[in-house]
C-alpha cells in the first residue's frame, strides 16, 4: 500500500566528490555536526589538516557564522515579550585550483521565542535547544547543496 504512494525514506545523498577539505572549526558544535553528517554515509572523507589539503577534491570554506538575538515584540509597558533568534551562515565551495562550484552563499535561519521574566532560566535552555535545532537544519541544507554538485 505504501509503495504505491511514492513515500520513500530519506537516504544519504550521493556526492560527486570523495574528499573534502573543511575550514569549519572542528571544535565548534556546527563543525562537529557537519563533519559527522558528511562522513556518516561512508562515501566522504573530511580533511581538516591544512598539510593534507592537496588530497582534497573540493574545499568547503566557512566565511562567517553570526548568531543574533533580536527583540521583535514588547508589551504596552515596554517589557520584552518576544525575541527572534537568528543564525546566518556564509560559505562557498571551490576546487583546489580555485574554480568556484558553489559561489559565496548565505543561509539564514530564524526562530521566534516568547519571553517572560518569571521563566527566564527556562527560556535560556529553550534558546539553546532552538540554536541546536537551527544548526541541524543548517547542516541538512548544506548537505543538500553539496549533493547538487554533479561535476567537479
Amino acid at each position: 500500500m505504501l509503495a504505491g504512494c511514492g513515500f520513500e525514506l530519506r537516504q544519504s545523498p550521493n556526492y560527486a566528490f570523495r574528499t573534502v577539505f573543511s575550514t569549519v572549526p572542528v571544535n565548534s558544535p556546527l563543525g562537529i555536526k557537519l563533519h559527522r553528517s558528511l562522513t556518516s554515509s561512508g562515501q566522504v572523507e573530511v580533511i581538516t589538516d591544512a598539510r593534507q589539503i592537496e588530497r582534497a577534491q573540493i574545499i568547503f570554506d566557512q566565511l562567517a557564522e553570526f548568531r543574533e538575538k533580536v527583540v521583535v515584540g514588547r508589551t504596552s509597558s515596554g517589557a520584552i515579550r518576544e525575541y527572534q533568534l537568528r543564525l546566518r551562515y556564509r560559505f562557498r565551495v571551490r576546487t583546489l585550483e580555485g574554480k568556484e562550484l558553489i559561489p559565496e552563499a548565505e543561509i539564514q535561519l530564524n526562530r521566534d521565542i516568547n519571553f517572560n521574566e518569571t521563566g527566564a532560566l527556562f527560556k535560556e535552555s529553550e534558546e539553546g535547544l532552538l540554536y541546536r535545532d537551527m544548526e541541524n537544519d543548517l547542516v541538512q541544507q548544506i548537505q543538500r547543496r553539496l549533493a547538487t554538485l554533479r561535476q567537479l
